[in-house]
């Protein structure tokens, strides 16, 4: 939710009109984030003024805005400082007032962008109005903004520098966030800084880097971080009816002119002179912003304060001994930007669906060796022991992730014979659920970032609980905070609605099932079974993406105008027709039910006649003849079920409507029947008009609670 990206030039000539498309590109690249408004600020023709643009609607609505706008966009800068900014609405409505950047005064003294939400901006900002302060808009934002221009004006004539500043002002937010800051007051200097909310530093230079890392820097004890020094008048924000700070107290510290901050050289933006070299800075809150202009990142952590200024990158600590690295490593990424442009197709979803049988291929190379039927996820190894003799495995996930799990735990059961259970992150969260030192907790996230699975993986690791991340995104959160963990290495995501994701989970779930039961002589067949399985896998799932004309004809021809849909299934079915009628939902904005089976006598059979859609998933499995016996009751009452099933069942009527997939193991069945509905959801979305890749009130990456 929310995407930032700012960018810095030191050295490199760019004039208003490139580095204004940078910004708007990278937020265009940002949109799957989902949005309801964007804008951008940039410098303006003197170091006092700040160009703002705001937009409600989608990238392309400010781009035409900031075209239309009477600016000099020839004028070139050898450095520059702009951000920008999508909006998903948390506090007020969508609008040009509401939308970031967000500032501090008419003056635009300090602007700040900022992903997240501040939980108690409600206290700050009752305390700035008696203040003086005027707030023109609804947002948490603003209040940031107007902290930073009351702070400094606070000093009393000791001017502090700007990561300072910015210190002071984190010190007093209280929530998940991510922020990069402007200040006329600082021409040329970006600060950015990140709570519980993703955020990374693109770099890109000439010369190669002489160092590939970032040398962490530490306040004194004595100096910044004593509060007592830093108040100019103890009471000056202390509301009504409260003591005056002292030190160690939550009172509003205004930073000191002199903040004795252990400054070291930032060594890999040197040239070999020892002096500053053309650079390029470009700061987002995903890797696919600035993809195309760099593939050298390094990751922020919690609580990193990052400030830029001519042509060099330092990292501050807002505390000194929290147990993390001195340094930041700069990493170089992977992707390309191919891989995340459409290419030949319409929409990023179909892409995705369509990218299957090579995603799963990824997910499993160089882990899976067919000859010898072994598996072996090298993250796991050292943990492997530790994992068989737990009490429990404990899934923590939510959305498409949580199906995954769900999707798993039977073969996780048959083949450990270790309890498991499957926890949605909201609700694992408030049950507080007891956590064991012998558990083992597993994390599942597509990006890495969702807000309530890294609560819960935070929670559980101060409980003493071993901590397996199952990410697609390198460097995420979730994969730097974990014991140990997987990649599935789908490849970039875009569509909201998660396709090939869901896939890649499902698989690489079972191969640590799989490496998990290596020990265990009995299951030897079945393991050997999975594993021929997985590898016919990409094969299969072309045979069901070549049936895509015939299920766009379904769509079209025989749901498109139906308002509600009924998914069954049973057995390893049931996280399918979860995750189908998730995607309708999703994509189609139809009402659309993923039902158990057994459960059909227990009410749903209630909604079952002639008119009421229904998809069932009865596939050769141990419970196929369950499943039938739901097939006579819907039959019954006059349904007209259309069946997913296997292309070698002969025992269904000619006169049924089928949609037919290749069989297999019964525990990777599902990955084959979920196909059909991912491609009928986005065909039902597309007759509907709807914007396939961006669903309305949706984001891609959830990062807020």
């Amino acid at each position: 939710m929310c995407g930032i990206i700012a960018y810095q030039n030191h050295l490199v000539d760019k004039d208003r009109r490139q580095i204004i498309e940078i910004l708007v590109n990278g937020l265009a690249r940002l949109e799957y984030r989902g949005y309801d408004s964007a804008g951008c600020a940039v410098d303006g023709d003197t170091e006092k003024d700040v160009l703002i643009f705001k937009q409600v609607g989608k990238v392309a609505a400010l781009r035409e805005h900031i075209a239309q706008a009477p600016v000099d966009l020839a004028k070139t800068f050898a450095s520059h400082m702009g951000m920008a900014h999508t909006r998903w609405a948390t506090h007020g409505q969508p609008s040009p007032l509401n939308c970031h950047p967000h500032r501090s005064d008419t003056k635009n003294e300090f602007t700040v962008v900022h992903n997240g939400i501040i939980t108690n901006y409600k206290e700050l900002k009752l305390v700035l109005e008696k203040k003086g302060f005027q707030f023109e808009t609804e947002t948490d934002t603003e209040s940031v903004a107007k902290l930073c221009k009351y702070l400094y004006d606070s000093a009393q004539g000791r001017k502090p520098d700007f990561t300072s500043l910015v210190k002071s002002v984190i010190k007093e937010l209280e929530g998940a966030f991510s922020f990069v800051f402007k200040s006329v007051h600082y021409p040329g200097e970006l600060v950015c800084a990140r709570r519980g909310s993703p955020l990374l530093i693109g770099v890109k230079t000439e010369k190669k880097l002489k160092v590939d890392f970032v040398d962490v820097e530490f306040g004194n004890t004595a100096g910044a971080g004593d509060a007592a020094s830093h108040l100019a008048d103890p009471s000056l924000l202390a509301p009504p009816g409260i003591q005056p700070s002292k030190p160690g107290s939550g009172g509003l510290q205004v930073p000191n002119g002199n903040p004795n901050l252990m400054r070291t050289q930032s060594r890999a933006f040197l040239s070999e002179d020892g002096l500053p070299q053309p650079i390029e800075y470009f700061v987002a809150s995903d890797a696919s912003a600035i993809i195309e202009h760099t593939k050298r990142v390094l990751y922020l952590e919690d609580d990193d304060i990052a400030h830029i200024s001519k042509g060099e990158l330092h990292i501050h600590r807002l505390r000194r001994n929290d147990g993390l690295s001195s340094m930041r490593s700069i990493e170089t990424l992977e992707i390309e930007l191919a891989e995340i442009m459409k290419g030949q197709f319409e929409h990023f979803m179909q892409k995705e669906i369509y990218e299957q049988p090579e995603s799963v291929v990824n997910t499993m190379r160089g882990r899976v060796n067919f000859d010898t039927r072994q598996v072996k996820l090298g993250g796991l190894t050292a943990f492997l022991n530790t994992m068989r003799r737990c009490r429990r495995i404990v899934f923590v996930a939510c959305g498409t992730s949580y199906h995954s799990c769900l999707a798993t735990r039977s073969i996780f059961e048959e083949l450990t014979e270790i309890p498991v259970s499957i926890e949605l992150a909201s609700d694992f969260l408030d049950r507080k659920t007891p956590i064991f030192r012998d558990d083992v907790c597993v994390f599942v996230s597509q990006s890495g970032e969702t807000a309530d699975t890294i609560l819960a993986l935070r929670y559980c690791m101060e409980r003493g609980a071993l901590c397996l991340g199952v990410v697609n995104t390198v460097g995420s959160t979730i994969s730097r905070e974990t014991h140990c963990g997987v990649h599935i290495n789908a490849g970039p995501e875009i569509g909201v609605a998660s396709t090939k994701a869901y896939t890649s989970q499902y698989i690489a779930l079972i191969m640590m099932a799989v490496q998990l039961s290596e020990d265990r002589i009995s299951m030897a067949d079945r393991r050997n079974a999975i594993i021929d399985g997985l590898h016919d896998l990409p094969g299969q799932i072309r045979n069901v993406l070549a049936q895509d004309k015939a299920l766009q004809n379904l769509a079209y021809n025989t749901l498109s105008k139906e308002r509600s849909l009924l998914i069954m299934g049973r057995g390893y079915q049931h996280a399918t027709c979860l995750e189908g009628a998730l995607k309708i939902k999703e994509v189609c904005y139809m009402h659309s039910e993923g039902i158990l089976a057994g459960e059909l006598k227990h009410g749903p059979l209630a909604l079952i006649d002639e008119s009421m859609p229904v998809i069932l998933i009865m596939t050769k499995d141990s419970l196929y003849p369950k499943v039938h016996s739901a097939l006579m009751q819907v039959t019954a009452r006059k349904g007209q079920p259309i069946i997913i099933c296997n292309d070698d069942d002969q025992d269904i009527g000619a006169d049924a409507k089928t949609i037919r997939v290749p069989r297999t193991v019964d525990c990777l069945q599902g990955l084959l029947t979920v196909i059909p509905l991912q491609l009928l959801s986005y065909h039902l979305a597309t007759a509907a008009g709807v914007n396939v890749d961006f669903p309305r009130n949706l984001a891609k990456s959830v990062t807020v609670e």
